[in-house]
């Protein structure tokens, strides 16, 4: 019996992806544990990476012309430790991330480049297990569950700790005739919104035998942020079913066919819309899955398949994450 529940419990913790953690700007990573029936409760660390490519440009969604070859290479590493209580019912965690953009744009008729690094947004969040159920096989010759579900919810505050002077640049930018326009701008730059912002999440999860369907829900409320300057408020989302390649007690490795996306419509700037803010988009790529004990670990790519901007934007090429998790 206590093999069954380790295997049961590694399973519900198979999947290590973000919580929606599509948003380049500050999507919080929250990884789904490994949950050990005979421990109350545990520490855990997380190190989480996205990275993002942008050179496609668009205008109202169609793909223009790149000539100035501009792009931004986004990065965003988070640094996550976390405590879980209450037979591991309850947790909470704080998100640090460290995120890095190096960028090439037109600025008049000049191309500018440039690298910014520092630290984010940090966030503060909690868990709550609201469901853990399982199903076991009747005489089966090794312990898997026939049914596994679980549904965490999240919730937390981003405090402003990034540097949003890039946000600055809005005050002065000006269109010269003539000259390449620029799909990059402080907005895309800043590393924090300057903004105290709530975040909600859930996380779900059902597997029957060797085959299981995740998803991952973030809505993001923005508050007013530096020079007058508000994010749209963001709702993100990742999903898709999976397969089991490997099952030996605590030990499993998967593959899932990942969809995620996010939407959200024009920023505001001095009560007024920014044109060139709003996007909904969706990407489709492979992930693969390990649970080794109390190690896991995920690595995945993301491709556009569904791009809707507004106005002029440099838009994501890909995007490739990975995430590894260890529970004490």
């Amino acid at each position: 019996m206590k093999s069954f529940s380790l295997f049961l419990f590694s399973s519900l913790a198979l999947s290590t992806l973000p919580s929606a953690f599509s948003c380049d700007l500050c999507g919080c990573f929250s990884p789904r544990l490994t949950v050990t029936p005979e421990k109350k409760s545990s520490f855990y660390s997380s190190l989480a990476e996205q990275f993002t490519y942008f050179s496609t440009d668009r205008l109202n969604g169609e793909k223009v012309p790149n000539p100035t070859g501009q792009f931004l290479a986004s990065s965003n590493t988070q640094l996550v430790l976390g405590t879980t209580f209450l037979d591991q019912r309850l947790g909470l965690q704080l998100n640090l991330p460290l995120i890095s953009r190096r960028y090439q744009r037109p600025e008049g008729f000049e191309i500018q480049r440039g690298h910014l690094f520092g630290i984010g947004d940090t966030s503060l969040l909690a868990n709550w297990m609201i469901l853990k159920h399982s199903s076991p096989t009747q005489n089966a010759p090794t312990p898997h569950p026939l049914w596994t579900a679980s549904i965490n919810l999240i919730g937390g505050l981003k405090f402003p700790t990034g540097d949003s002077s890039p946000l600055a640049e809005e005050f002065h930018e000006v269109e010269i005739e003539g000259a390449p326009e620029s799909g990059i701008h402080g907005h895309d730059l800043a590393l924090g919104t300057g903004s105290y912002d709530g975040i909600f999440a859930t996380q779900c999860f059902l597997g029957y035998r060797s085959l299981f369907f995740q998803a991952d829900l973030q809505f993001t409320w923005r508050g007013l942020g530096s020079y007058s300057y508000r994010y749209a408020n963001d709702f993100s989302w990742n999903g898709g079913p999976g397969f089991y390649l490997l099952r030996k007690s605590t030990q499993s490795l998967a593959l899932l066919a990942l969809l995620s996306g996010e939407t959200k419509s024009t920023d505001t700037f001095l009560g007024q819309s920014a044109p060139d803010t709003g996007v909904t988009s969706l990407y489709l790529g492979p992930t693969a899955i390990a649970s080794f004990g109390r190690f896991n670990a995920q690595i995945g790519v993301g491709l556009p398949i569904l791009m809707h901007t507004t106005a002029f934007q440099t838009t994501p090429d890909y995007r490739l994450s990975a995430s590894f998790t260890l529970q004490f």
